[in-house]
């Protein structure tokens, strides 16, 4: 696994839809905590979270090639 930094500017959807549900409401757990600690690093947390969750887009994933969607070509095959 190697790190290019091209595929990071290339916009390309690679959070597939359960686990934008899981970034989504991880996000929302992590602002409801962080109003009753008022922690901020916290709170950065669950924004990023939710807005990766929301695009269905991470930084991260581009760049390590990683991707969770599901292509469709198993459920077209069967």
């Amino acid at each position: 696994m190697s790190f290019d930094y091209k595929r990071l500017i290339k916009f390309e959807y690679n959070i597939g839809d359960k686990e934008k549900n899981y970034r989504m409401a991880g996000g929302a757990v992590l602002i409801v905590i962080s109003i009753f600690t008022a922690k901020i690093i916290l709170l950065l947390a669950g924004l990023v979270l939710i807005a990766t969750g929301y695009i269905g887009w991470c930084p991260v994933y581009s760049s390590f090639n990683k991707n969770t969607r599901d292509t469709g070509s198993d459920a077209t095959a069967s």
